[in-house]
C-alpha cells in the first residue's frame, strides 16, 4: 500500500483532518458500522416514502420486496464506495481528487458536502425540532402556548426554542467528535428496535392480527410493473444518494475492510427488515383500523394512550433525526469545507460554520413549499448518482484499487493533476449522465429514465467514464511512443 509522507502534506498546507487516518485511530469495528446508519433508516421521510408506494397501489408483498432489494443495493454501494476509505483511510473530499482532479473535485464536493448537506441539515434540524416540541408539550402542555401570537420570521416562540435546542444538540455531537458519534449510535440502536418494534405490534393489534395486513392487496398499479417496481426501489435508495457518495468519511475509521463490509451489510439489511415490518404494519394497520393510512409516524405516536410511550417514542425519533443529521449532513459538510479552505478551517470549525449557515437558510420557510424542496432534492440526486458511478469506475476499473497517496496530495503535479487540476472526462460524464437522469422531468418521453434516475445515473456514468478514461489512457500511450522510439534508437 502506498504510504503518504505526512510531514510534506502538512507543510503543503493540508490540515490533519484531511490526511489519511492513521492505523492507531482506525478503531471502528463491526458493531459501530452495524448501528451507524440506524437513524438514516428509521426516520419520518422514509415512512412517508413507503406510504407513497402504497398510494401507487402496490401490495404488501411488492412493497416488502422493494424495501429489501433496495437495502441490499444500498449496503453494496456503501461497502464498495467505502473500500478506498477502509484501505487507505482517505476522507471523501480527498478521494474525489482521484477521478476529478484537485480543482475538479470541488464541483461534486461542493454539491454534496456543502449545498446538499447544509440544505438537508436545515430540513432535518427543523423536523427534529418539531418532534422535540411534541415531546416537551406532552411533559409541559403550557410550553406550546408560550409567547401567544408572537413570531419571528415565521417561527413562534416555542418553535424557535425547540429549533435552537435541537440545533445545539447537533453542535454538541460535533464537539464530541467521531469517537463519541460511534458510541452514540451504539446506544441508539437498541432504542430503535424497541420503539419501532413496539409500534409494529401496536398497529398489528389494531388491525386485528397479522392476517388482515398480509391480505392487503392494494388497488393495483397502472403501467409497466417492472418499471414501477424499480421506481419503488429507486424511491427508497434516493435518500441514500448523498451518504453513498461520501461513505469513506466513515470507513476511513474502520479497523479493516471486512469490518465495514460485514457491519454495514448486516446493519442495513437488519435495519430495513425491521423497517419494512414496522412501516408496512403501521401504514396498512392504520388504514384497516381507522379507514385511512397514517403516513406520518408522529401522528401514530399521538394516538398512543400512555404518556410514557409517547415520550420514549418521540425521544427516539428525535435521536434518530439527530443521528442521521450528523452522519449524513454535518460530517461531510465539515470535511468538505476543511478541504476547500485547508489553511483556515478544520473539520470542527467547518462543521460549525455549516451549522450556522443551516440556520440562515431558514428551513422552516423552505419547507413551506414541498414541491420546491423535492424538485431541488431530485436535481441533487440526479447529479450525485453519476458521481458515485465515476468514483466506482475509477477506483475499481481504472486504478484497480491502487492509489498513490503522495501523488494524490500533490496538487501541482502528478498523475492525479490531470489538465490544470481538472479531469475533463469526469466533468463531462457528470453532466451527460445528470442530463440523462433528469431530462424525463421535462420531456415526457424520457419519464421512465427519471423514475429510475439513480440506476440510470450510476450505470450511464460508470460505462461512459470507463470508456472515456480508457480512451484517454490509450492516447497518452500513443503520444509517448514516438518519444520512446526516438530515445531507444
Amino acid at each position: 500500500m502506498s504510504q503518504l509522507n505526512r510531514q510534506d502534506a502538512l507543510a503543503a498546507g493540508y490540515s490533519k483532518d484531511v490526511l489519511p487516518t492513521q492505523e492507531k485511530n482506525r478503531n471502528w469495528g463491526i458493531g459501530n458500522f452495524f448501528s451507524v446508519w440506524m437513524g438514516s433508516v428509521h426516520n419520518i421521510p422514509n415512512y412517508i416514502a413507503i406510504g407513497g408506494l402504497f398510494a401507487l397501489g402496490m401490495s404488501v408483498g411488492q412493497v416488502f420486496a422493494a424495501i429489501l432489494v433496495a437495502s441490499v443495493i444500498i449496503a453494496a454501494m456503501l461497502v464498495l464506495n467505502g473500500h478506498a476509505g477502509s484501505k487507505y483511510g482517505l476522507p471523501f473530499a480527498m478521494l474525489l481528487r482521484l477521478s476529478y482532479g484537485p480543482k475538479g473535485a470541488m464541483i461534486p464536493g461542493v454539491l454534496r458536502g456543502v449545498i446538499s448537506a447544509i440544505m438537508w441539515f436545515g430540513f432535518q434540524t427543523y423536523a427534529g425540532s418539531q418532534a422535540l416540541s411534541i415531546l416537551i408539550g406532552k411533559l409541559w402542555p403550557t410550553y406550546l402556548t408560550l409567547g401567544g401570537d408572537w413570531n419571528l420570521l415565521g417561527l413562534t416562540l416555542p418553535a424557535m426554542i425547540s429549533f435552537v435546542l435541537f440545533w445545539l444538540f447537533n453542535v454538541a455531537l460535533i464537539y464530541g467528535g467521531m469517537g463519541f458519534l460511534g458510541k452514540f449510535t451504539n446506544i441508539l440502536s437498541p432504542l430503535v428496535y424497541i420503539v419501532f418494534g413496539g409500534m409494529a405490534i401496536w398497529a398489528i393489534n389494531l388491525a386485528g392480527g397479522i392476517g388482515p395486513i398480509l391480505e392487503y392487496t392494494g388497488s393495483g398499479v397502472a403501467g409497466n410493473k417492472i418499471i414501477i417496481f424499480f421506481a419503488a426501489v429507486t424511491a427508497v435508495i434516493a435518500a441514500w444518494a448523498a451518504p453513498i457518495v461520501n461513505v469513506s468519511d466513515f470507513t476511513k475509521l474502520a479497523k479493516s475492510t471486512k469490518a465495514q463490509a460485514v457491519g454495514q451489510t448486516a446493519g442495513l439489511v437488519v435495519a430495513y427488515l425491521l423497517f419494512a415490518i414496522a412501516s408496512i404494519s403501521i401504514i396498512v394497520g392504520s388504514e384497516i383500523a381507522f379507514g385511512t393510512p397514517i403516513w406520518n409516524v408522529l401522528d401514530v405516536v399521538a394516538r398512543f394512550d400512555s404518556t410514557f410511550a409517547i415520550a420514549i417514542s418521540v425521544l427516539t425519533l428525535c435521536l434518530t433525526t439527530l443521528s442521521v443529521n450528523v452522519t449524513g449532513n454535518i460530517v461531510p459538510a465539515g470535511y468538505q469545507l476543511a478541504s476547500l479552505f485547508p489553511k483556515k478551517l478544520t473539520f470542527k470549525s467547518g462543521a460549525i460554520l455549516a451549522a450556522i449557515i443551516g440556520i440562515l437558510t431558514m428551513p422552516w420557510k423552505l419547507m413551506e413549499s414541498a414541491t420546491g424542496v423535492f424538485t431541488f432534492l431530485n436535481i441533487v440526486g440526479g447529479i450525485l448518482a453519476p458521481v458515485t458511478g465515476i468514483m466506482l469506475a475509477h477506483y475499481f476499473i481504472i486504478a484497480k484499487k491502487h492509489i498513490d497517496l503522495n501523488a494524490l496530495y500533490d496538487a501541482k503535479k502528478g498523475r492525479y493533476h490531470y489538465k490544470n487540476g481538472f479531469n475533463v472526462n469526469a466533468i463531462v460524464t457528470t453532466v451527460i449522465a445528470g442530463v440523462v437522469c433528469l431530462i424525463g422531468n421535462v420531456v415526457p418521453l424520457f419519464k421512465p429514465l427519471y423514475d429510475m434516475s439513480w440506476f440510470v445515473g450510476i450505470i450511464v456514468a460508470f460505462i461512459l467514464y470507463t470508456v472515456l478514461q480508457s480512451a484517454s489512457a490509450k492516447r497518452s500511450v500513443l503520444d509517448k511512443t514516438p518519444e520512446l522510439t526516438k530515445e531507444n534508437s
